[in-house]
């Protein structure tokens, strides 16, 4: 069941009691009722709403390894962990010194820093396709950057996306598929003109769509992992890498979820197949705001000031989050990766198990480090039609039956649950229990 804590344990602990317990803050939903009065919805991503499952979010007032602690004071082991950014664990002392140690000297300065050249350097020696890299603020302005870069490079328009993956909020990507085997892509959301989607096509994921010389770029999740946990078909990749070679088009590997999560080169180096441009976030800031662009020395060096594609930022390459990223990466070696696999591996079988044994359908895919979640009978799932057969209303029980027992995971069918190395053995047999519990309960609502 959910821990309380208490505020003299919290201030032994380190964790953030002045926020919770006897702080003179009454709930959960005290606070989102007020920030609603000064943010839309309440909250600034939209999944953070609860909307997907119902009733309200908890309001976190602070982490410490697998586990964070809301501002009623109840404590839950982690399965989102910042959507898989947090893989030591949360408020790691390497990261939380180094940020510390950077702090001291500045946060930000819109000048070139030693920490963004080698944290550039650490990502070009573990990922050999990133002969050149570029920082920026985050995934969706790695990923769109990505996009404009390899427009110039090849002096076309059309991007190709696979329906069910997740580049970011930039007005190009946001593009839905139809129900043909490709289509044109129509705006996803309200607020994109249909101009701006008009050179991108969706196609279903796991096949290879045959290119023409319009293409500028053909851009995947290599891992699909915004549609549960899905992975590329035999051939899928290199597929995609032959059409875009025949053609003269830049093949972009979206890695902001596998980047430095799946192991130290990502999935290209899991799958063995090697993209012109890599898109990065989450893990190389070592939970702290940050993107980034790699790739070959020759598409690189088309932006600006070398070329005519013009990216900058004054907040690019912060230093605050190359520390983190750069005091991340050090610990990230291949055997803290068997370690993540063998924990993932845990929870995916925990998480069927306790299903099972309480008559739930259901099933956890993994690839790796990552794990998905799918409700109901429907059999293996390679694509987005296959993905959305789901039963979103078991997964809402199941989630709340799991907040109840003191499990915090996604809040949305469709999202990867991550594990880290604050998932330790025995947070992974409370987790057991606990699944086991919330299984059954699921099971009766």
């Amino acid at each position: 069941m959910i821990s309380r804590c208490d505020k003299e344990r919290c201030e032994s602990a380190g964790c953030y009691a002045s926020l919770c317990v006897g702080a003179g803050i009454s709930s959960n939903d005290e606070i989102f009722e007020r920030s609603s009065l000064a943010i839309p919805g309440g909250v600034n991503s939209s999944i953070r709403a609860f909307r997907s499952v119902g009733g309200r979010p908890y309001v976190v007032a602070g982490a410490k390894g697998a586990h964070i602690t809301d501002v009623e004071g109840r404590r839950y082991i982690d399965l989102v962990q910042s959507y898989g950014a947090v893989i030591l664990g949360h408020a790691h002392p390497a990261v939380t010194q180094a940020v510390s140690a950077a702090a001291v000297d500045g946060t930000s300065f819109g000048a070139p820093t030693p920490r963004e050249m080698k944290l550039a350097e650490a990502i070009r020696d573990r990922v050999p396709s990133c002969e050149r890299v570029r920082f920026m603020n985050s995934g969706t302005e790695a990923t769109s950057t990505a996009v404009r870069l390899a427009r110039g490079y090849t002096g076309r328009d059309r991007v190709i996306i696979f329906h069910g993956n997740f580049h970011g909020a930039t007005d190009a990507l946001l593009a839905a598929g139809g129900s043909g085997v490709a289509t044109l892509g129509l705006p996803g959301t309200a607020g994109v003109p249909a101009g701006a989607v008009g050179e991108t096509m969706v196609v279903p994921y796991n096949i290879v769509p045959q290119l023409d010389e319009a293409v500028a770029a053909v851009i995947v999740e290599p891992v699909a992992a915004n549609m549960g946990v899905v992975e590329p078909l035999p051939g899928f990749l290199e597929g995609l890498r032959a059409e875009c070679d025949r053609v003269g088009a830049v093949l972009i590997f979206d890695e902001v979820i596998t980047g430095f999560r799946l192991g130290v080169d990502g999935a290209q180096g899991r799958y063995g197949v090697t993209p012109d441009l890599t898109t990065f976030g989450k893990v190389i800031g070592g939970g702290l705001p940050i993107g980034a662009v790699g790739g070959h020395q020759a598409i690189m060096e088309t932006l600006s000031p070398l070329g005519p594609v013009f990216h900058a930022g004054t907040l690019a390459g912060n230093p605050i989050a190359t520390a983190a990223g750069l005091a991340a990466l050090d610990i990230l070696e291949p055997e803290v990766y068997e370690e993540l696999e063998r924990r993932a591996s845990q929870l995916a079988s925990l998480l069927e198990d306790a299903c099972a044994s309480a008559g739930v359908p259901a099933h956890f895919p993994r690839v790796g480090t990552l794990v998905g979640a799918y409700f109901g009978n429907g059999g293996q799932v390679y694509n987005f039609d296959d993905a959305t057969t789901t039963d979103e209303a078991a997964y809402s029980r199941f989630f709340h039956a799991m907040l109840s027992e003191g499990v915090a995971m996604a809040p949305g069918a469709y999202e990867t649950l991550f594990v880290g190395l604050g998932h330790t053995d025995s947070v992974m047999a409370a987790l057991a229990s606990a699944a086991q519990r919330a299984a059954v309960v699921a099971a009766q609502l």
